[in-house]
């Protein structure tokens, strides 16, 4: 895909792209020219960019690709679905596109849902799933929701039809800055005044908080879905989970749907934002799973 000029922020050695799939155009950074594929996809309330200390760290060995999922970052906000299911196919297309599946997959926090569904439906375009700070809807994602017992009020908030639309816009940094990375982060300065900066840009953007209310309120509307998937189809590929701030949410989810190898990683003294609070350990941690996977790949 041809190389255009960032809307925002960006990082040495990173190219910007956009791709029109699936009825939707998706911008998307890669970086790296030599090994296995891996496509990072964010969580909330995060863009491509939750990612740019991480992607130099593995580009040093893997072709590496970030997208911002449609409704978030510089991809498109035009009318249609922004559930898990569209997003997941958004992916499928995606991969075909580039050129350079399969690929592994690194997903985190709210898009385990749709990384899940991406690798259940399409598993010939995925070589291992790394789930970092996820859960799954029908395992536990909608108990976060409960605030008597010990969830968020943001997670019912962002689902409501119509209310993140009307109420957040012109308030994206108090919400992120006052709220969001403050509750959510152990590491001191991890997310600096620049990082927020770029999430308010995306999010301020017309349509910025299509994404967001999609993905948030799939989690409602599964109305059993996503089990009935990994009854029919649980993930053979090799998994890896990442647990820090919610631990062990994630493994204890990912078992329940995976049929073949996984791998736990917890990591000590880090909040929610893995990715932006502990790029080494979380490079170290996917590096050394992804080079198991291929050389197991390179023996059979």
């Amino acid at each position: 895909m041809p190389v255009v000029t960032p809307a925002g922020a960006t990082v040495p050695g990173v190219t910007h792209h956009v791709a029109d799939v699936n009825g939707t155009r998706l911008h998307y950074v890669s970086a790296g020219t030599t090994g296995s594929a891996i496509l990072l996809v964010h969580g909330w309330p995060e863009t491509w960019w939750a990612f740019h200390k991480l992607i130099p760290l593995l580009a040093e060995t893997h072709r590496v690709f970030a997208v911002d999922l449609r409704g978030f970052g510089d991809s498109g906000t035009a009318d249609g679905d922004y559930d898990d299911a569209t997003s997941a196919e958004d992916l499928h297309h995606l991969t075909g596109q580039l050129g350079a599946g399969p690929v592994h997959v690194l997903c985190q926090d709210i898009s385990g849902g749709l990384g899940f569904r991406f690798a259940a439906t399409h598993p010939d375009d995925v070589l291992s799933l790394t789930a970092v700070e996820s859960t799954l809807a029908g395992y536990g994602l909608e108990s976060l929701a409960d605030v008597n017992h010990g969830g968020s009020w943001h997670v019912g908030f962002l689902a409501a039809p119509g209310v993140p639309e009307m109420l957040l816009p012109g308030h994206e940094r108090q919400l992120l800055a006052g709220w969001a990375y403050p509750k959510m982060t152990a590491v001191k300065d991890a997310v600096t005044e620049a990082d927020i900066d770029e999430f308010t840009r995306s999010y301020a953007r017309p349509g910025g908080w299509r994404g967001t209310a999609g993905l948030y309120q799939a989690v409602f509307a599964d109305a059993g879905r996503t089990r009935a998937l990994a009854e029919e189809r649980p993930l053979t590929m090799p998994v890896l989970t990442v647990d820090a701030f919610s631990a062990p949410f994630t493994e204890q989810t990912f078992r329940q749907v995976s049929a073949g190898e996984l791998t736990a990683v917890r990591l000590e003294g880090v909040g929610h934002f893995v990715a932006q609070e502990a790029p080494e350990a979380l490079a170290a941690a996917v590096l050394d799973f992804v080079a198991h996977v291929d050389n197991g790949r390179r023996a059979g």
